[in-house]
């Protein structure tokens, strides 16, 4: 878990100086300067078009981390369950349904080699991180992976309103990304102040269901 939580913080990180810059250009704090066919530099405020399109991108920033940081923290749950050796019949009856839900779906001939004692090694024998989520992680994604899995996704409203921007930070993304709304077009609907928000938000909610799944692991909760 201490890998997941090192790579959360580099990502926010990435963010945040991200979101501080961008703030910086459309509030003119920062400007840029230009190179001019005469050589002189000419300061000049941000294009409005471009700043639609930057707040745009700051969607699919959040997106990634939101996204990378559920797999990897669900991953570190296989591999927690892994490193201690523990085996089928001592888990919970949540995680029984998921390792049978995943052993069902993979062929003997890909992972009859990984089996040498079939009670330890199906739990982790059927288990691939890539077929987690796809595009598809929001606030009702990540309660309901909770519920599956065990761990609570409770956290304090006051700070981060139980993700909801995670579903605006979803459909944004995969509106990009499918190319059903140009960036100029998601950018100019949210001024810089509401982005931040949504940032400060959803950082602090992942933050929160990272100590969950932390508390999760140190009580072994994922046991019968």
């Amino acid at each position: 878990m201490q890998t997941v939580l090192l790579d959360f913080n580099t990502r926010v990180q990435e963010v945040n100086k991200y979101f501080w810059f961008l703030e910086e250009l459309i509030t003119e704090n920062t400007k840029l300067a230009v190179l001019e066919d005469s050589g002189d530099q000419k300061v000049k405020p941000i294009d409005p078009e471009l700043a639609k399109t930057l707040k745009a991108n700051g969607f699919l920033l959040l997106y990634n981390l939101v996204e990378s940081t559920m797999r990897n923290a669900i991953e570190a749950i296989f591999d927690e369950l892994s490193s201690n050796r523990i085996s089928f019949d001592s888990v919970s009856t949540e995680i029984k349904k998921i390792v049978l839900y995943n052993f069902k779906n993979r062929s003997p001939d890909n992972i009859h080699s990984q089996i040498t004692d079939i009670s330890l090694n199906i739990i982790k024998a059927g288990f691939n991180s890539k077929e987690l989520f796809s595009g598809n992680v929001d606030r009702d994604e990540i309660t309901k992976t909770a519920r599956r899995y065990g761990f609570s996704y409770d956290t304090d409203y006051s700070k981060t309103k139980h993700g909801e921007k995670l579903n605006n930070v979803m459909r944004n993304r995969n509106d990009l990304a499918h190319g059903n709304k140009s960036f100029a077009e998601v950018g100019k609907n949210i001024s810089i102040r509401e982005l931040l928000q949504v940032e400060k938000e959803v950082i602090e909610y992942l933050k929160q269901i990272l100590q969950n799944i932390e508390d999760y692991l140190v009580e072994r909760k994922y046991l019968a």
